[in-house]
């Protein structure tokens, strides 16, 4: 693996940099103040042929891959800007290039790359089941050659900006599984036109941060059967690689930010001057930004690598959970630094790091907490559970382990009641 970035990639992070650069701080602070959705920079961002960046050239996009991907998102966040209001575009494509029908991908790609649809929702939390997917219970239920849809989702990001759904969906009752993993099923769903006819209802849920999320109600919403993506039952496998280029960019999300906080509270801390220096010479402000700078770099080889795994097609689930893990630590580092070293003006609208604060705090706890990403690395990774013994082994482990202190003890009582006699004592009796 060589990390080192290609001239084209250089180029992209330039181009990037350079159209985020018409979209200031001002930009952003106002849409954050009015709750607004960024429209003129997700048109920007279209019509450049970003948000087209992993169709294959043939349906009209730019046919780049995950590590280019991850570029592109980490270079808006880090000029100040917010990449979630259009990411899922990018990571969706994992689901749809890999389990996609070649009618399917005719269909939406090229509108997708031209800009004429948005790709902009996925469907998949639910209120009771949360992060235990397996558990959803929206039910697609097949009849001929449609399917018929029940059930809520919530925490559905931009929805209300969005033509099209990637829905997970349960066809197989739960309780009828052996492998709990089956019984889902994923559906490209037209969202503009379910909403019109009143077959999903969408609510705005109000948040601290400007973040266009919703819950979705879905009553017997009629989906096409060509528009199942994939093997009916296997949703679950085939959301997982959206699921990887989804951590693998919100990686990315966090490194853009953890660069924006280091960056800018360097230039402030050295600019600042109290007590006759600048606050960027005194070791309590300065140590922390190293500190997460050098954080931030740890958590980009991860990211890195996560990229080329999932690039070349390999097993990359372990490596793009630890990436979303330590580059989101690392940027809420960073963010609680540059809050420290810009003191009370940290918390003023017009510097920008309050905004930032709350975004990148975020991405700790979603798409996935990183306690539930910690629990997957011990489990998958490490095997702790895998390697446990049975139960019943354990239960007898357990019951040698107390017979034998218990003839340890008995037998320590037993010398010491000889020594106290002053004379032989039979203790063989009482030791079993």
């Amino acid at each position: 693996m060589d990390f080192t970035r290609t001239n084209e990639q250089e180029s992209i992070r330039s181009a990037v940099r350079s159209l985020c650069a018409q979209f200031p701080d001002e930009y952003w602070r106002e849409l954050d103040r009015a709750s607004d959705y960024p429209e003129r920079f997700v048109r920007a961002l279209t019509d450049a042929g970003w948000l087209g960046a992993l169709i294959p050239t043939e349906y009209g996009g730019a046919g780049l891959g995950i590590a280019d991907a991850a570029l592109i998102i980490e270079e808006i966040n880090a000029s100040g800007g917010n990449a979630a209001v259009a990411h899922a575009q990018m990571y969706t494509m994992g689901t749809v290039l890999r389990h996609g029908s070649d009618e399917q991908k005719g269909r939406y790609l090229p509108r997708l790359a031209k800009g004429e649809l948005r790709l902009q929702a996925f469907g998949v939390t639910e209120p009771e089941a949360g992060s235990e997917t397996t558990r959803i219970k929206t039910m697609a239920t097949r009849r001929g050659d449609r399917y018929v849809i029940n059930g809520k989702k919530i925490f559905i990001s931009r929805a209300e900006h969005s033509d099209l759904l990637l829905l997970l969906a349960r066809t197989t009752p739960y309780d009828e599984l052996t492998d709990k993993t089956r019984g889902l099923s994923v559906f490209i769903v037209d969202l503009r036109a379910a909403v019109a006819a009143g077959r999903i209802v969408v609510r705005p849920i109000e948040t601290m941060l400007n973040h266009h999320t919703t819950e979705l109600f879905i009553d017997d919403l009629e989906v096409p059967a060509s528009d199942r993506v994939g093997e009916e039952g296997m949703g679950f496998r085939h959301i997982i690689d959206s699921w990887n280029a989804e951590r693998i960019l919100i990686a990315s999300e966090s490194l853009g930010d953890g660069r924006w906080f280091v960056e800018r509270a360097a230039a402030y801390a050295s600019g600042r001057v109290v007590f006759g220096r600048p606050i960027g010479s005194n070791q309590g402000v300065q140590f922390p930004l190293a500190q997460a700078h050098a954080r931030l770099e740890a958590a980009s080889l991860m990211r890195d690598k996560a990229a080329w795994l999932f690039d070349h097609a390999r097993k990359c689930g372990a490596e793009a959970n630890m990436a979303k893990l330590l580059a989101s630590q690392a940027a809420w580092d960073a963010a609680n630094a540059a809050i420290d070293a810009y003191g009370g003006y940290g918390f003023a609208r017009e510097y920008d790091v309050e905004r930032k604060f709350r975004e990148t705090r975020l991405l700790l706890v979603a798409p996935i907490g990183n306690n539930l990403v910690l629990a997957y690395i011990g489990q998958h990774v490490l095997g702790t559970a895998a390697r446990s013994t049975s139960r019943s082994s354990i239960s007898r482990t357990a019951c040698r382990r107390q017979r034998k202190m218990r003839r340890d003890e008995r037998s320590r009582t037993c010398w010491l009641a000889r020594r106290g006699a002053g004379r032989s004592v039979s203790c063989a009796s009482s030791v079993r």
